[in-house]
């Protein structure tokens, strides 16, 4: 964990009984996102709403603790929400919607708006914060489109007539009356429809972050500005500005086209980052809206989701969602997990199994205890981690951004070196013809399309993965999983269910099946080794009466002795055997026998006799054997890291097809195999489940966490597996690779119209072609470039895996 010294927090209280670290404290410090009064130095749960408590620091971003890397091996260059910075302007105490840039995480503000930055519109800091209802921009820029849709339609027939042998319309008014119409209908387009892009390109120029609005601002201010003066003050002209007949022309139809296509693009880009937050929307409709919490009394009372706190006892009646995560005390029946899962089939629920909110109960009756209410429960955590990742940046964004830097000063600088070229070597009009080209190069150039590649296909990606079960922490994990080569994954619920069965007793001659595992299962009822709960599991299971157990007495590595019924009994593998003195050789062929079929054999012993044999095994999940062939066909090299003994590992892996084992692994080897691998030049990924394997997934390039697994687990890694199946890891491939090829495909439709264009509008075609692209068609290709990323990106939507 990182250290946050609580001398650098301004949330320090003092309070003596919510505040429990000592000033020489210089570890970890936890407190409750809720509550940052609540300060303690060991994790745990708030005293005041029960909320886990959270690494001091991380709290303010995200309630649950899932966000940004907490680990000291972070990968991650995905900005967190930067407190205090120049472009914060969030007072200390506020608690409400907060909004921010996507792209720049430094500006934080409490109204919607726009970034001093680079423009772009901000975004809600928190997707809980997310509210009903559609996005106030996207009305605001709609009715701003419709306006100057309706003004630019009559101003465009009124240019165009005598382009389409119409002439006629204008020749009705006089030529100087159609010029005063052409001001009045495009005034309003220009300095109302237009306006929010003449605030961004000042601020652009205030704060010298050029942007794709300092060009439009640019392009639309030297049309309308000359367009004004050509009709108020014609005679100031020079020849140069003069057609044949000695007028000046004016540009209003091309100012009014090039802001109405903008917007149009504009609320086509706000219309899908709506169609993004989808996910997010869907995720939080999905949650049960009430209750029904059975009172000490017995009675039943329907309450709102919010007055459910931890330790309630719930009904779940047939057909209803399950309100929070816990577990089922009561009742047995199906349920629906799909929604988190990604998997179709209804899971079997009883007594004693944990549910998860927002899931569908099948047709029986539940009472389940609740266990996360809130901003704990497994959808809320969802949700945060998916808009965490929906604002996170992808290395590949850094060349976009670095291109957008260097793009906006040459593209000014090649418009006025266009017009300076029209005005010194051009045709009559001269200087009309420089300042058509100067404006079309502006206009054409911006890179709106650029700012929009990444992002769009990194927000619609996440969303469609939580949609599949497969969490995406941040974007950079996303692009790294791409290049993965090795996956090392960990045995036990992993590839197997991490629930190891009775799966044989071998009795032998003088003694039968129900007496040995009697013994067995007497001994081990004193044990808390997930063997020993198999074998006792499996006694109960078959009917078998246990007895009990007496001077009992566990062996270190060997296995445990004790009295039952008067008579000495041991349980164990063949050190204790050895030890005892016990000749076993037939027997040691036939336990050898089902270690090759990946079990765990262990030797009953009766009055220094062995009487039989009961074998354990932790079944291979179905979907394990489908999985690993999908992972070698999709380009992995598959290493199975276990702490089993090397025959039991040769047996799973020799079954399973994996490429390598690595057998008798500690926790700590883990990192350190993941460590040779990288030195070899292995791009690593590491799936596992268990606090045990933290060090290992934040070692990993990328770290793949089993959602069944252990809160620190989910910490480390990069992607979470709701699920916890290794098919899981197939859809975040497939993902990963979809989500790449789309973004490459969006950064080139972004950059293909620019680099086409800027020399076609300058006039490079016109010498030799009589080409020369007029600003409204350049407004038209620089509003298809990103159109054409938005609907790129919104394919990964109906991605199938």
């Amino acid at each position: 964990m990182m250290k946050h010294k609580h001398a650098q927090n301004p949330q320090k209280t003092g309070h003596e009984a919510t505040d429990t670290v000592l000033d020489e404290h210089d570890g970890t410090v936890y407190t409750c996102p809720m509550h940052p009064e609540i300060r303690r130095t060991e994790p745990g749960d708030c005293p005041k709403c029960n909320m886990h408590l959270v690494p001091e620091g991380s709290a303010g971003e995200h309630a649950h603790g899932h966000g940004h890397d907490a680990h000291s091996h972070d990968h991650s260059s995905t900005p967190a929400p930067v407190k205090g910075g120049k472009y914060d302007t969030v007072p200390a105490n506020y608690v409400g919607a907060v909004y921010t840039c996507p792209m720049h995480a430094e500006v934080r503000q409490t109204k919607p708006g726009s970034c001093p930055i680079c423009g772009m519109g901000l975004e809600l800091e928190s997707a809980a914060m997310a509210e009903e209802g559609p996005n106030p921009e996207l009305i605001d820029f709609t009715r701003r489109f419709w306006v100057g849709a309706v003004l630019t339609i009559p101003l465009l027939i009124l240019t165009m007539a005598p382009y389409v042998g119409a002439g006629w319309i204008r020749e009705i008014f006089g030529e100087r009356t159609t010029l005063w119409i052409e001001f009045v209908l495009g005034t309003p387009v220009i300095l109302w429809s237009g306006w929010p892009f003449f605030t961004r390109g000042w601020t652009s120029f205030r704060t010298m972050k050029l942007n794709m609005f300092s060009l439009i601002a640019m392009g639309i201010s030297a049309a309308y500005g000359f367009s004004v003066v050509a009709i108020l003050a014609p005679g100031i002209f020079p020849d140069g500005f003069r057609d044949a007949d000695g007028h000046v022309g004016v540009y209003f139809e091309a100012a009014a086209v090039i802001v109405t296509l903008v917007l149009l693009g504009q609320v086509m880009e706000l219309r899908a980052r709506e169609g993004t937050g989808k996910a997010i929307r869907a995720l939080l409709d999905m949650a049960a809206k009430t209750a029904r919490v059975i009172r000490s009394d017995g009675t039943e009372q329907e309450v709102q989701l919010d007055d459910v706190l931890v330790g309630d006892h719930l009904r779940v009646r047939p057909g209803d969602k399950v309100p929070v995560d816990g577990t089922v005390i009561e009742g047995r029946s199906s349920i629906d997990e799909s929604m988190i899962s990604g998997e179709p089939v209804p899971v079997e629920k009883v007594a004693g199994d944990p549910v998860t909110g927002a899931t569908i109960n099948g047709t029986g009756s539940l009472v389940i205890a609740a266990t996360r209410v809130g901003a704990d429960t497994m959808l809320s955590q969802i949700v945060e981690m998916v808009a965490n990742a929906q604002r996170s940046r992808a290395p590949i964004q850094k060349y976009a951004d670095m291109v957008a830097g260097y793009f906006v000063p040459v593209v000014i600088l090649i418009a006025v070196l266009s017009f300076i070229g029209w005005a010194l070597w051009g045709p009559e009009p001269a200087l009309s013809y420089g300042l058509i080209s100067a404006v079309a190069v502006l206009i054409i150039a911006c890179p709106c399309a650029l700012g929009l590649a990444t992002p769009m296909s990194i927000m619609t990606a996440t969303g469609r993965g939580a949609q599949a079960g497969v969490l995406i922490k941040n974007a950079e994990a996303l692009e790294r999983f791409e290049k993965i080569d090795t996956l090392m994954v960990d045995k036990t619920g992993t590839l197997t269910e991490g629930k190891p069965r009775l799966v044989a007793v071998l009795p032998e001659p003088g003694h039968d099946e129900a007496e040995v595992l009697r013994l067995a299962a007497s001994l081990e009822r004193g044990s808390e080794h997930p063997l020993a709960e198999a074998i006792v599991r499996g006694a109960e299971e078959r009917g078998v009466e246990i007895a009990k157990a007496e001077d009992f007495e566990a062996v270190t590595g060997k296995g445990v002795k004790g009295v039952v019924d008067g008579k000495a009994v041991a349980l164990g593998n063949l050190k204790l055997i050895t030890d005892m003195g016990l000749k076993a050789d037939d027997l040691i062929e036939k336990a050898n026998a089902r270690r090759d079929e990946g079990e765990t054999v262990m030797f009953v012993v009766l009055d220094d006799a062995i009487a039989g044999l009961v074998s354990v095994a932790d079944p291979i999940k179905e979907t394990t054997p489908a999985a690993l062939k999908a992972l070698h066909d999709l380009g992995f090299r598959i290493i199975m890291a276990t702490g089993d003994n090397e025959r039991t590992a040769k047996a799973v892996a020799g079954r399973l097809g994996i490429d390598e084992i690595r057998a008798d692994v500690l926790p700590e080897d883990k990192a350190r195999i993941i460590k040779e691998l990288q030195a070899e030049g292995r791009k690593v990924a590491m799936a596992g489940d268990g606090v045990n394997d933290a060090p290992a997934l934040a070692q990993a390039d990328v770290g793949i966490a089993m959602g069944t697994g252990a809160d620190v687990a989910i910490e480390s890694a990069g992607f979470t597996l709701v699920k916890g199946n290794l098919d899981g890891i197939v859809r975040a491939r497939r993902l990963s690779h979809a989500t790449m090829r789309n973004i490459r495909q969006n950064l080139f439709f972004a950059l293909i119209y620019n680099a086409a264009g800027v020399p076609v509008a300058a006039g490079v075609l016109f010498p030799f072609l009589g080409i020369l692209i007029s600003p409204m068609f350049a407004a038209f290709a620089m509003s298809a470039s990103s159109i054409s990323v938005v609907v790129n990106a919104l394919r990964l939507r109906r991605l199938k895996f």
